[in-house]
Parts: C-alpha cells; sequence; structure tokens
C-alpha cells in the first residue's frame, strides 16, 4: 500500500459547510463542435454565451450554469466547483486550505459569469478546487415540459477524480467534511476507489486510483432510465455511436443506471440515474472486493480498459497543466482485466474470462 504523508488537519479551524458540487469548468479546444455534443445533442441549456465561453445548465437548475465550456489550446479541467452554504464559509474554505500550505486565489466578483465571491485552491491532491456562496438566480425550467425532451438531463449529480493515493484523498476529504458512502478494496487492504457525499445521494465527488490528479468524469443526472436510452439511440440515429465508450448498464456500486459517452476534446461524461439515499447520520459504508465483477457493473459487463487509462488534465491556478504523478499501488484494471481486454477474476475462480472475452 502507499506509504505517502497524509494530508494534515487544521483542527483549530472550522471546515466550510459545502452544500453539493455546483458546476465544473473544463477547457475545450472547438467551442463550436463542444456546443453541438453538450447543446444540440445532450440538450444542456445555454445561458449565456459568447465567443470565448459558454455557460450551460441542466433543467432543473436555478443558479447560474452547472457546465462552463472555455476555448483554450488544452483540452483540461479549470475548476471543480462546490457550493457552501453561507459567505462566511467561503471565508473558511481559503482559511482551511491556507492552513494547509495550498496556493489559494481569491475573487470578490468571481472567476465566471454569473458567481459572485469565489476562493479557488491548488487542493493538497492537486485538484483546481472551487467554493463560492453568492449566485445569479435564473429560470428553473423544472415546469418547462416544452422544453424537455425525451432525454433530458435535470441535474448535476457528482464528479469523478483520478488520484495515485485514495486513502490519503479520502482522509483529506473527510477532514473536508465528506463522507463516504462506497469504496472498492482487497483482502490486502488497498484501496482502488472510494465514492464520498455532502448533498443526501451517494456521491458529489469519487477518488479513482490512477494516474493523477486528473478528471475521470462529470455525470449529470436524467429522471428515468428510458431518457438514458434515448440517448444512446439519438448517438446511433446520428451516426455518433464511437462516442459511447461503456453501458448503457446498472453499477453495483451506487446501485445507478448509467452511459458513458466521450465529448470531442475526450472529456468523459457520465449519464446517470436512481441511486440511493444516504442522509441518515449511520448511513452504512458499503464496501466492495475488487474482485466481485459486479461492482462496476451490476450485470457482470467488463468494463473497457479506457476507462481505467484515459482522464482529462486538470489545470493549476495559472492555467497550466499539473503533472500526472503514477499511481504505486496495484490498479484495479491490472488485478481485474486480463490480456485480451476483456477478461475479470471473480474470488476464488480458477479460470479467467468473461463474456466477450471468452470469443476472443
Amino acid at each position: 500500500m502507499t506509504n505517502s504523508t497524509p494530508v494534515p488537519t487544521p483542527t483549530e479551524l472550522t471546515p466550510p459547510d459545502i452544500l453539493r458540487c455546483a458546476y465544473m469548468e473544463i477547457v475545450v479546444t472547438d467551442l463550436a463542435r463542444s456546443r453541438e455534443f453538450y447543446v444540440d445533442i445532450l440538450g444542456l441549456v445555454v445561458t449565456e454565451e459568447d465567443e470565448n465561453a459558454i455557460y450551460l445548465r441542466s433543467l432543473e437548475e436555478f443558479i447560474h450554469h452547472n457546465l462552463v465550456l472555455r476555448k483554450g489550446p488544452i483540452a483540461a479541467v479549470a475548476a471543480f466547483s462546490y457550493r457552501v452554504r453561507t459567505p462566511e464559509d467561503v471565508d473558511r474554505a481559503e482559511a482551511w486550505y491556507q492552513a494547509l500550505g495550498c496556493r489559494t486565489e481569491r475573487k470578490r466578483d468571481g472567476f465566471v459569469n454569473g458567481i459572485g465571491d469565489s476562493v479557488r485552491v491548488t487542493d493538497p491532491l492537486g485538484f483546481p478546487y472551487e467554493f463560492f456562496y453568492s449566485v445569479e438566480h435564473v429560470e428553473r425550467l423544472a415546469w418547462r415540459y416544452d422544453l424537455y425532451g425525451p432525454g433530458a438531463l435535470v441535474r448535476l449529480d457528482h464528479f469523478n477524480q483520478v488520484t495515485p493515493d485514495v486513502p490519503r484523498g479520502r482522509k483529506y476529504l473527510e477532514d473536508l467534511g465528506f463522507r463516504v458512502t462506497e469504496d472498492i478494496q482487497d483482502e490486502d487492504g488497498v484501496t482502488y476507489a472510494a465514492w464520498l457525499r455532502r448533498k443526501d445521494t451517494v456521491h458529489d465527488t469519487a477518488l479513482t486510483g490512477g494516474d493523477g490528479p486528473r478528471m475521470h468524469h462529470i455525470a449529470f443526472s436524467t429522471h428515468e432510465k428510458h431518457n438514458i436510452l434515448y440517448i444512446c439511440d439519438k448517438l446511433g440515429a446520428l451516426r455518433k455511436s464511437d462516442v459511447i465508450e461503456r453501458g448503457p448498464g446498472r453499477h453495483g456500486v451506487s446501485n445507478a443506471f448509467y452511459l458513458y459517452i466521450t465529448d470531442p476534446d475526450g472529456h468523459r461524461v457520465e449519464i446517470y440515474t436512481q441511486d440511493y439515499y444516504t442522509g441518515d447520520p449511520d448511513n452504512p459504508v458499503v464496501t466492495w472486493d475488487v474482485h466481485d465483477n459486479q461492482r462496476r457493473d451490476w450485470w457482470g459487463n467488463a468494463v473497457v480498459p479506457s476507462w481505467y487509462t484515459e482522464a482529462s488534465l486538470v489545470l493549476d491556478l495559472d492555467g497550466n497543466p499539473q503533472p500526472v504523478v503514477a499511481r504505486t499501488d496495484a490498479s484495479e484494471m491490472a488485478v481485474t482485466v486480463g490480456a485480451d481486454g476483456f477478461s475479470y477474476t471473480r474470488k476464488d475462480d480458477t479460470v479467467e474470462g468473461f463474456k466477450l472475452g471468452n470469443t476472443l
């Protein structure tokens, strides 16, 4: 297991009261192609746009945006942004990260349109985090059924981050006030992934073990499974089925129905629905064995290798890509995916190979 130095806890300080993941700012290299993907195909709503940026929101959102597409030379993620409960919690976030020795930057008028006083930090894992309270309200379109399509994206659900040292990241986020809902481990105590939440669902962010810091995916929710199936049919009809990386299927972890697709720059988007309530204080943590082939897909379908290896770069506060550090613990792909790219191992099995892997 990784023998890294844990992130210290600034015990004399109160962490910010984080409400939920609120938006992500990503850099895209072709704004027109990205607009086609996120607006014309996925149906996100344009709040405002210009020649350099597009601000998008889901249909039930009332804050200015859930996603910012910003034109730039390198596809990457500029901010994982969280809303906090009060204006004072922005101060607490700034003090918390300064006490950790992290670089912080504060803008009273916000870093992006529609968001007020904010602090951005490079967190101990190397990710660009943002915390804000003040926000511009826009029309919530929950009752505008004339605008709903059959694949309507109704909420931003979560982020997923790739980091080499999941236990270190887990401890740091728990100190920040996140609670673990599920994780994946093995009998030797290696942790491969962890799901952490602030709102009362399975997660606001997840830590996936791998080379990082990188962004694995951003996830938007639909109301029902059939909304996800429609998105698959639409992509097929548009002859764009190559953007479907994995799914549709049902996760073991989170119990949610899912689909993974990639945008024109390779940023991964999950379409997600029907996880479960986690709000009670004694909500039990669910631990999955890494050799349980139903952890990632409840139906036992193999995970494609790209899902484990590919992810988006993240930026520092100057807009430069963060260096990627290799994971030294065992990788989930290495212990569960065979040489044919489709095999898996199940605890106590003597034969590897599953479904398509058996036919190659």
